[in-house]
């Protein structure tokens, strides 16, 4: 369900976000207008999208039912629940977009925290606080009797749904603002520029997400379930690495697009690629070396034998990462027509090996088509991206830093069996020599400020 939602998340902000930033930095002066074109893009497909999608609930339950965990009719209400909270999800993104234009991080954090944390206070009232309340027999017992169903999976995605809401109501100061009044020519400017960026959003979305729904689909019905959790426990812990690039994402994005102008704009960017390279080499390598403690994170020990899947799905968020820098040239050049070929590149590789290996090798495959897509999409985007608004990256250091880090690994996880006390050791080798070769770039940085 979650997958669907991703994909379909991509669709209705049709790329206004980043639309957004571009054309807040094309024209400055008319902020409120960008706004309000953005929004209206994004209302205007939701009003689409519920149009589409609420009067067929049924079939579309039909369609992405896995398992026989849960019923059609259950299947048929989250499909409800799934409508409310991707059209909610999809008003906010502008609103979130124009915090994070405006320099307003404390608003933007505090938002998202409280929408985490209504999410797990409901989660564990409906998991663990009401059958506590029922079992033993404490006043209301009996209406909680009347309407709660323990262990249905159903609380979950309620949870979201409320959780959405809440998130929309503490918008509403910048929804006030929206006015309904468009610029048809400057709208007609932002769809050219967005279409191709949501291509590019959704393969990507495809990348991250078509393996989960493939590992549903194509094993025997038997043990698709089964092959799924395998694949989602384990890929928890690559999670430690996408959060990092999408939080560097969320504040990279904005400035890249007002530095844009300045005229040492690419020497900054690739600085910025430099230490980004050395942040992510380094929690690649400690993600790793201490899988054994992260695993832990993973409560069902039998899921435990899908272990083997973390080091390539981690490298490919590494290759994610540097892609997400590189893609800058496209996006400032208006060019993003080229995001468009890379992305559609990266899914087309998803499909096709997810598909062919997945019968054969299961989720393993599905974790080498994460890697081999992402690192084809990074190389892509540096080779077209030199050709088309150079950027002064320093190739020779920033692949030594990758290399370096995927032969540690190597060591780490498949000579030594993924020791812990070889992989750390191995991790503060690879820190120290860091520090030693960047200390000149980083006392010069320092001693400017």
């Amino acid at each position: 369900m979650f997958a669907w939602a991703s994909v379909l998340n991509a669709v209705m902000a049709f790329g206004m976000e980043t639309t957004f930033f571009r054309y807040l930095n094309k024209y400055p002066d008319n902020k409120a207008k960008v706004y309000n074109n953005a929004f209206a893009s994004v209302l205007f497909i939701t009003i689409l999208f519920l149009v589409l999608t609420l009067p067929f609930t049924g079939h579309i339950a039909s369609f992405i039912k896995v398992g026989e965990a849960s019923s059609h009719s259950d299947f048929e209400r989250f499909i409800v629940y799934f409508i409310g909270i991707l059209v909610i999800d999809a008003w906010c993104v502008i609103p979130f977009a124009k915090l994070r234009a405006e320099n307003r991080p404390g608003r933007y954090g505090f938002i998202k925290f409280v929408n985490v944390l209504i999410f797990i206070a409901l989660n564990l009232t409906f998991i663990w606080v009401l059958p506590y309340w029922i079992r033993h027999q404490l006043p209301g017992t009996a209406w909680i009797n009347s309407w709660y169903v323990k262990g249905w999976v159903g609380y979950v995605f309620l949870s979201n749904l409320i959780s959405s809401a809440l998130t929309l109501l503490l918008l509403l100061p910048e929804f006030i603002k929206v006015r309904l009044k468009l610029d048809w020519r400057m709208l007609g400017e932002m769809f050219t520029y967005s279409w191709p960026v949501l291509i590019a959003n959704l393969s990507f979305i495809i990348n991250e997400n078509l393996d989960k729904i493939l590992l549903g689909q194509l094993p025997p019905q038997n043990i698709s379930d089964h092959q799924v959790g395998i694949y989602g426990a384990c890929a928890k812990i690559s999670l430690f690495l996408s959060i990092f690039i999408q939080a560097f994402r969320l504040g990279a994005e904005p400035f890249f697009f007002s530095h844009a102008k300045n005229k040492n704009a690419g020497q900054t960017y690739a600085r910025i690629m430099d230490y980004f390279v050395i942040v992510i080499c380094v929690i690649f390598v400690g993600l790793i070396a201490n899988i054994e403690i992260l695993k832990y994170f993973i409560q069902n020990k039998s899921y435990w034998v899908g272990l083997p899947v973390v080091p390539p799905l981690v490298f490919g968020y590494v290759s994610l990462g540097v892609y997400m820098n590189l893609s800058v040239w496209y996006k400032l050049s208006d060019q993003t027509k080229y995001g468009l070929y890379i992305s559609g590149v990266g899914a087309i590789l998803t499909i096709v090996i997810n598909v062919l290996f997945i019968p054969k090798y299961s989720y393993m495959a599905s974790a080498w088509a994460s890697l081999i897509a992402y690192a084809t999409m990074m190389v892509l985007s540096y080779v077209w991206g030199q050709k088309n608004y150079p950027i002064p990256y320093d190739l020779k250091k920033n692949l030594a830093y990758i290399v370096s880090s995927i032969v540690i690994v190597y060591i780490s996880f498949y000579v030594f069996n993924r020791n812990i006390f070889v992989g750390d050791a191995l991790l503060a080798i690879f820190i120290l020599a860091a520090l030693y070769f960047e200390f000149n770039n980083l006392k010069a940085i320092f001693s400017r400020k």
